[in-house]
C-alpha cells in the first residue's frame, strides 16, 4: 500500500522527527556524559532547535495555507506566533 503525502505536510512531519532526534540525541549525550555542567552546555544548545524548529514548521504551514485561508485569517495566525514569542520573552 502506497502512501501519498501532500509535500508541506511531509516537510512538516520530517522537521519534527529530526527534531525529536536531535532532542533524543541530546538526552543520550547527557546520559553518556553524566555530568551536570556537560548536560547544562547540551541543554543550552538545544535552546536553538525548539524555536528554529517551529518557525520553520510553522512557515511550511503558512505557505500551504497560503491560498485556502482570507489575508485575516493569516493575519490573525501571524499575531497569534508573535504573540507566542512575546510571552516566552517576557519571562
Amino acid at each position: 500500500m502506497l502512501f501519498m503525502f501532500d509535500k508541506i505536510v511531509f516537510l512538516m512531519a520530517f522537521c519534527r522527527f529530526l527534531s525529536s532526534t536531535i532532542e533524543f540525541s541530546a538526552a543520550l549525550l547527557m546520559l553518556r556524559f553524566n555530568s551536570v555542567e556537560t548536560a547544562f552546555k547540551i541543554n543550552a544548545a538545544l535552546a536553538l532547535v525548539g524555536p528554529t524548529v517551529m518557525l520553520t514548521v510553522t512557515s511550511l504551514g503558512l505557505v500551504g495555507l497560503a491560498g485556502k485561508i482570507s489575508f485575516s485569517g493569516m493575519v490573525f495566525v501571524l499575531l497569534g506566533i508573535g504573540f507566542i514569542f512575546y510571552g516566552v520573552n517576557r519571562i
